[in-house]
This record gives structure tokens, C-alpha cells and sequence, in this order.
């Protein structure tokens, strides 16, 4: 009798051992499981994910490269934004993101070039270059393929921020007819839409306006224009990077008025 407990005790420890395997097997996957899903992409498979999903082809001569940083450092935040200038980064920084991803140059010509002749302490080039390092940021442009999507990513934006879809010329995207209303409300019209203080109108601001063109940015300076483009190009890229926060940060208008000034 005392043999056959004995042999039943050590059967019983048995199945609870094996059971306590089980379980600690099981908790052991779930939590290796946990760490895959808090594992955050590399900013080299960010771009790889933009590149598979923009739909166009990817050209050899481009501009869309990285501009500063290590392509291979996890990413903690994606922010998405017309120009990143060091407003932009030193927000960029406050809220998390170490991926900024630009429409236009981070630093000076289309190229992102030095200018020629220009020193490597130049202050201001200098500072700038001393923030991205210091914060471990790394800056991706997306401007010419964001352009050749059809439609195109910036007028697509452009257009939403200004309510115009319906008014929309559907054989020319550049084309909108509107109800008629007088160049000056329109002006203040789309000013208010892209919270833009300054507006610069040539015309007679009675005139009536029914038919418009719409052509946003370059017309030989690179301006906020095209700023709407890039936060629809935060919201597409939500629809395929789910396991990354993606926060639009405006440029800020850099122009203001002396009435502006009157009445702060």
C-alpha cells in the first residue's frame, strides 16, 4: 500500500511538473509574442513599406533619399511635414518622433547640396546638423514620387483642405468651377481654409470668379503651398504602417503683417 502511494505521489508530481512546463511554456510565448509586437520597424523598412505601397515605379535618380541619420535606427514616431526646418524638428523631438519625413530640401538647393564655398561651421548649417545629432533623428524625403502619383499626392491634399472635390474638372485635376462669389472672398475664402494669415492677390478684388486653376507649389520658390499634401500623405500612411505613431507637423508660416502684429 505505502509503495503504491509513493508511486502515486511521484505520478501526480509528475502531471504537475509537466503541467507547470505547459504553463510556463505558454507564458514564455506570450510574452516573446508581446516583445515582437512592441518591436518597432527600422526606418530603412519604413521607406521600404512607402516604396511597395506608393504605386508608381521607384526612379534610380531621384531625390526621395535620406537626407540625414541612420536608416537603421528603430523607429519611436513618424513626422510628416512640408519642410523640416528646426521648428519642425525641435517639435518633431518634443513629441516622440525620430522619423521625419520631408517634401522638400532639409538643408539649402533642391539637392540638398552645400553651397559651393560655403564653410562646414557655417552657424546656421551648423546648429541644425548639431540638433539632428544630438537627437538621433533621421530625415527621409518623399517629393518626386508623392508627385507622380495619379493623382497627384499634393494636389490630391490641396484640394481636400479646400473643399473644392466636387467643383473638380474630372478630365483636368488642375480645373475647378465654383459658385460665383468676388476675388477678395475668395481670397479670405481660402485663406481661413488653409489658416494661412498672409495671402498675396493680384486682380480687382470686386471681380466675380467662377472658373479657377489650381497649381500648387514650385513657381520658382518653394512655398507652404503644398503643405495640405503632406498631411494627406500622414493619412495614407496610416493605412499601411499600423505598428507606428504618424503625427502631421505643420510648417509654420514664416511671413507675417504688421496689422498682425496690432492686434497681439
Amino acid at each position: 500500500m505505502r509503495t503504491r502511494r509513493k508511486r502515486k505521489r511521484r505520478v501526480t508530481a509528475g502531471f504537475l511538473s509537466a503541467a507547470l512546463g505547459v504553463g510556463f511554456l505558454g507564458a514564455a510565448l506570450c510574452g516573446t509574442g508581446a516583445m515582437a509586437q512592441e518591436k518597432r520597424p527600422t526606418a530603412r523598412e519604413v521607406v521600404a513599406a512607402i516604396r511597395e505601397h506608393i504605386g508608381v515605379p521607384w526612379m534610380s535618380k531621384t531625390v526621395d533619399t535620406f537626407k540625414a541619420g541612420n536608416p537603421d535606427t528603430p523607429v519611436t514616431g513618424i513626422a510628416v511635414t512640408m519642410m523640416a526646418t528646426l521648428d519642425v524638428l525641435q517639435r518633431a523631438v518634443a513629441n516622440g518622433q525620430n522619423l521625419v519625413i520631408t517634401h522638400e530640401p532639409t538643408f539649402f538647393n533642391h539637392y540638398d547640396d552645400k553651397p559651393e564655398g560655403m564653410d562646414e561651421n557655417d552657424a546656421v548649417w551648423k546648429e541644425k546638423r548639431a540638433f539632428i545629432e544630438k537627437h538621433g533623428l533621421v530625415i527621409w524625403r518623399l517629393h518626386d514620387h508623392w508627385h507622380m502619383r495619379k493623382p497627384d499626392g499634393i494636389q490630391l491634399g490641396m484640394v481636400h483642405a479646400l473643399g473644392w472635390k466636387k467643383y473638380q474638372n474630372p478630365e483636368n485635376q488642375n480645373l475647378f468651377t465654383i459658385p460665383e462669389m468676388s476675388l477678395e472672398n475668395l481670397a479670405a475664402d481660402v485663406a481661413k481654409k488653409l489658416d494661412t494669415p498672409v495671402m498675396r492677390v493680384v486682380g480687382n478684388p470686386e471681380m466675380k470668379v467662377t472658373k479657377l486653376a489650381l497649381n500648387p507649389g514650385f513657381t520658382g520658390f518653394a512655398m507652404p503651398s503644398e503643405q495640405a499634401g503632406m498631411e494627406e500623405c500622414a493619412r495614407w500612411l496610416k493605412t499601411f504602417l499600423k505598428n507606428v505613431p504618424i503625427e502631421f507637423v505643420p510648417t509654420k508660416q514664416p511671413f507675417w503683417t504688421p496689422e498682425q502684429r496690432i492686434r497681439h
